[in-house]
Parts: structure tokens; C-alpha cells; sequence
């Protein structure tokens, strides 16, 4: 049985951690209210980006196989799989859930015969990739909110580069969509084509309606702007979406550990406890027996 000064010993350092824990959580959460307001002003420009395309699709009734971005492609031979995690640990299942659904969706086009180019953002998903053994194309590391931004465009320029030069014929971005603190939805989105979201807002039946609008330059050349642009907010609003999701996990992470500390704690007291009144108990027998030995 563990000595009194070994279990003080233990107390203290769980407190130690409770500490730090603690820390971490009220970090995390300062972290997350920013962030919450960084998606709450991108969400809508990003869905209104996208309503526009496709009511300008409908106004110029525009052949969708006409521009790179919206063709797809008959052949899929090879497709890129971007995942968005974290350069943390320590938020739970954050990394490894993302992880399992992005090497899922590698294996699955394996399967099928189907090169993938895995690109990664974060230093987790990067090292589990090599860890079990997968080719990573291309990995950006130490990303902050800062240069979120910058990385977004690095990400969706050279996506968009070579999907219209067809060297990959499908990309999906996978991420984490944040609801909540306690809630992160891992989502596999198909960025490119951009045909397949807008097909529930392009519809032949209401081609022929029309509204007269001036553009300059031409609705076509507003449109081949638009479509990149797209990709870029769409990659970035992905990349906000992750970080909320990130510090959302880091501090539900946070609290379960403390609650957990503190159990502990209470649990190494009651011990504590047992062993001074186990050692109080003997000093007790053991005088009473020299007085019965004195005695007799």
C-alpha cells in the first residue's frame, strides 16, 4: 500500500495538471468565440457567392461543360483529397476522426483502381498519414488564423490549376463543420466540379426567364472570374469551419479532464484518508499492547 507522503505526492501533481487543464480550457474557449464570429461573416458570403453563380448560369444560359470548373470529367483517374486538421493535439477525436474519413475515401478510390493525390493542412494529419504508410502530395503546416487566408488561396490555386489541366478529375475537401462546442460534424465535400452544387439551383425548366441586368465586362467573363473565387472562399470558409471546430473539441477535451482530475483527487483523499486511519489504528494497537505487556 502507497505511503502517505506517495499519495500527497500524487495529489499535488494531479493538481498541477488540473491546472494547466483549466488553462487550456478557458484558452480554447476565448479562441472559440472569435472564431465563431469569423464563420458567422463568411458563412453567407459564401452561399450568397454561390445563389449568384447560379442565377448567372440561368441568366446567360450558360453550356456548363464550357467552363473548366463546372465540366466533369467522364473518366475519373485520378482524384486529390485535401484534409483540413489541426497542428494541436490534445481536443479529443478532433485530428483522427478527420484522418479516418479522408484515408477512408483514399481507400475506397484504391479500390476502385483510382490514383489520390492526399493533401493535408496541419501537422497531425501529416504525421498520421506517414505514420501508416500513405504518400502525402502536398502538406501545409503551422497554419494560424493569420495566414488562414493565404493558405486558402495557396490550396485552391494549385487544386484549380490542375483540375483544368485534368490532372486529377475530382477533389474533395474534408473537414470538420462546426454546430457547437460539444458538436463537430466531419464533412466530405466535393469542391470540384463546382456542377454538382449547382445542380439543386440550375434548372432548365426556368432558363428562359430572364432579368435585365448590365455587366462589364461580359456575363461570361463575370462568370470565369466568379468560379475561382468560389473555390477560394469555399476552401477558406472550410478552414475557419475546422479552427472553430478545433478550439470547440480542445475545450470540451479541457473540461473532461479537469472533471476527471478532480475525481481523482477525491479519490487519492478518501485513500489518503484510509492509510492515516489505517496507521492511527496501529499506533493505537500498539500502545495498548505495551500497556497490557507492562501489566501483566
Amino acid at each position: 500500500m502507497a505511503s502517505q507522503r506517495d499519495i500527497r505526492r500524487r495529489i499535488a501533481s494531479v493538481q498541477n495538471t488540473r491546472k494547466i487543464t483549466k488553462a487550456m480550457e478557458m484558452v480554447a474557449a476565448a479562441r472559440l468565440r472569435r472564431a465563431q464570429q469569423r464563420i458567422e461573416a463568411t458563412r453567407p458570403y459564401a452561399l450568397n457567392m454561390l445563389e449568384f453563380i447560379g442565377q448567372l448560369v440561368r441568366y446567360i444560359q450558360v453550356d456548363l461543360t464550357d467552363y473548366p470548373l463546372l465540366k466533369e470529367h467522364k473518366d475519373i483517374k485520378r482524384v486529390a483529397v485535401i484534409a483540413l486538421t489541426a497542428d494541436r493535439g490534445m481536443a479529443g477525436a478532433f485530428n483522427s476522426n478527420i484522418m479516418r474519413r479522408a484515408l477512408d475515401r483514399v481507400d475506397t478510390y484504391a479500390a476502385q483502381g483510382v490514383a489520390s493525390d492526399l493533401v493535408l493542412l496541419g501537422r497531425k494529419g501529416y504525421t498520421t498519414a506517414r505514420f501508416q504508410g500513405y504518400r502525402v502530395d502536398k502538406a501545409y503546416l503551422d497554419v494560424t488564423e493569420r495566414t488562414a487566408f493565404l493558405e486558402a488561396q495557396a490550396i485552391a490555386d494549385g487544386t484549380i490549376r490542375r483540375y483544368t489541366s485534368e490532372s486529377v478529375d475530382r477533389v474533395h475537401l474534408v473537414y470538420n463543420r462546426f454546430k457547437s462546442p460539444m458538436e463537430q460534424y466531419v464533412t466530405d465535400q466535393v469542391i470540384l466540379p463546382i456542377q454538382e452544387e449547382l445542380t439543386s439551383l440550375y434548372t432548365p425548366a426556368d432558363a428562359g426567364e430572364h432579368m435585365d441586368f448590365l455587366f462589364e465586362p461580359s456575363p461570361e467573363a463575370v462568370l470565369a472570374d466568379l468560379l475561382p473565387s468560389y473555390i477560394e472562399i469555399s476552401v477558406y470558409r472550410a478552414i475557419l469551419e475546422g479552427m472553430a471546430s478545433e478550439h470547440g473539441a480542445r475545450m470540451t477535451a479541457m473540461r473532461a479532464a479537469s472533471e476527471a482530475a478532480t475525481e481523482m483527487i477525491d479519490d487519492l483523499t478518501l485513500a489518503m484518508n484510509r492509510v492515516r486511519q489505517a496507521s492511527i489504528t496501529q499506533e493505537i494497537l500498539e500502545v495498548v499492547a505495551g500497556a497490557d505487556a507492562l501489566s501483566g
